[in-house]
């Protein structure tokens, strides 16, 4: 969440006092969407500090309200929840925790009564923010709405400090509590620096100690604005253990996520904790995105794909309010199994919803596309451009996710979207082959569909014939990749491709 001026966030809750008579708030009219949505996945005021996740063939979602209130949406498709109501779950009444609620982070733990949803938030007083403390609530059975019991505050720093943005991380199964707090327990005016703890629970609302730093702000990206880490949250993957986080201050538009590693074998050690050298996502002025950071991530239905959420601003000019929106896009895993986030898509790209969903294909596979004349070749994107090189460098932009046809999804019929860069798909532009992003025209999803054909060289290989211009096949031309009619031996061959792994 972030750190902030009293007076900023002072004057941002007296514009945020929502009415609280009504259980259940509407959100706009319509229908829920198809499987394809356009983010933000839930817009403002109630959409910052977002947590997301899939359960028994739902979406829910929670996020910072500013208020005593605690909202929860639920929708069957990743775009549904945009117009799903906002059903209160509970209100705060405790001593020092009345308003402010940031940071939701819900979990499903066996606790003392079983299995259960575990609520964690961050609140404090109606006075901003110095109040801000943890806390936990507990499920009445497995149903993430609830209804909610208030478990009590965890004191997690000397003193019973300040502390935020609080999240379970379960490592060779025990349960701890990751959160950020001030390394002298007294903010940045006192030369703080906003950093990251861990403890282990003894239950899900009992920490067993206070916690052990494992990572400052000590990097020029993680200093803009304020040196800030915080959000932390857990990401695994093959056997390895990865906290993502937020850093920089929110209120720039420099506010980015970074990521340590469990390179060691206690997670209550510092020295277990690896920094990766780079942030993993951050500003992209292009797709106009802004301080994207604060996020969770979550798993398609079918269980084969990882998906982030996260806020981000649509303006560099704005910072830690309510202009924040939740927005979601589908990551990727790098072939030394450090996790890829990509770019943060624009508004405007179109991008399919996570596999299984209602709606959409199972399982996708991910290919790679072999030149038949230049074996050594592969088809990968650099700068939107595409074409064969014999080193693809990074891997991934030599890998495409194979979907069914956007104009025409009868079988035969593909379109190839980059891992690592969703929502953008191969498409003819002049004849010219481009990575560009799927903006939902009937033009674009012509353009970006092709017919797998026996190969035009070799009839155990592949060609792919475009669907709009059917007289033309995709080929290399000087390396490059183009549509053309093809007459001849040499068009044949640069016209044949294999899919590989």
């Amino acid at each position: 969440m972030g750190s902030r001026p009293r007076s900023f966030v002072t004057a941002v809750v007296a514009a945020l006092v929502l009415s609280v008579s009504l259980v259940v708030f509407p959100g706009p009219g319509g229908a829920a969407p198809g499987a394809s949505f356009q983010n933000p996945v839930v817009g403002t005021p109630n959409s910052a500090d977002p947590w997301l996740g899939y359960h028994d063939g739902n979406y829910y979602y929670a996020a910072t309200t500013w208020t005593g209130n605690i909202l929860i949406r639920r929708a069957p498709t990743l775009g549904g929840l945009r117009t799903a109501p906002e059903t209160r779950v509970f209100t705060m009444s405790q001593p020092n925790a009345t308003s402010n609620m940031w940071a939701p982070s819900l979990h499903l733990l066996d606790g003392p009564n079983g299995r259960r949803w575990y609520l964690y938030y961050s609140a404090g007083p109606s006075a901003c923010c110095g109040g801000q403390r943890q806390h936990v609530l507990e499920s009445a059975g497995t149903d993430p709405m609830g209804p909610y019991t208030y478990r009590g505050q965890l004191v997690l720093m000397p003193n019973n400090g300040w502390s935020i943005d609080g999240s379970v991380m379960t490592v060779a199964g025990v349960n701890y509590f990751v959160f950020s707090a001030f390394t002298n327990n007294s903010g940045f005016e006192n030369g703080g620096l906003q950093a990251l703890y861990v403890t282990r629970l003894t239950n899900p609302w009992t920490p067993a100690a206070p916690g052990t730093l494992i990572s400052e702000p000590t990097l020029a990206w993680e200093r803009q604005g304020n040196p800030v880490n915080e959000g932390p949250y857990l990401l695994q993957r093959g056997g390895r253990t990865f906290l993502t986080y937020s850093a920089s201050y929110c209120g720039t538009p420099d506010y980015k996520i970074g990521a340590l590693e469990l390179t060691g074998t206690n997670p209550l050690n510092r020295s277990s904790w690896s920094k990766l050298p780079d942030p993993l996502f951050q500003r992209n002025d292009a797709n106009g995105v802004y301080g994207p950071a604060h996020h969770t991530f979550f798993t398609s239905p079918d269980g084969t794909e990882d998906w982030i959420v996260y806020h981000a601003n649509s303006s560099s000019s704005q910072g830690c309010g309510t202009t924040r929106t939740s927005r979601a896009q589908r990551i990727s895993w790098n072939p030394d199994g450090t996790p890829h986030l990509g770019v943060p898509v624009a508004t405007s790209t179109v991008l399919a919803g996570p596999s299984g969903e209602s709606g959409n294909p199972g399982a996708v596979p991910v290919a790679r596309l072999q030149s038949f004349n230049f074996p050594d070749r592969h088809v990968r994107h650099q700068n939107h451009a595409v074409r064969i090189d014999p080193t693809v460098s990074p891997a991934l932009d030599g890998r495409f996710r194979v979907v069914p046809g956007l104009a025409n999804a009868a079988a035969g019929y593909v379109s190839f979207e980059s891992v690592n860069f969703p929502g953008h798909y191969l498409r003819h532009a002049d004849y010219v082959l481009r990575l560009d992003p799927n903006n939902g025209s009937t033009t674009f999803r012509a353009d970006a569909t092709f017919r797998q054909v026996a190969g035009l060289a070799d009839p155990s290989w592949s060609s792919f014939q475009s669907y709009n211009f059917p007289d033309r096949y995709v080929r290399h031309n000087n390396y490059v990749l183009r549509i053309d009619p093809i007459s001849t031996d040499t068009g044949r061959a640069d016209a044949t491709f294999r899919r590989t792994s």
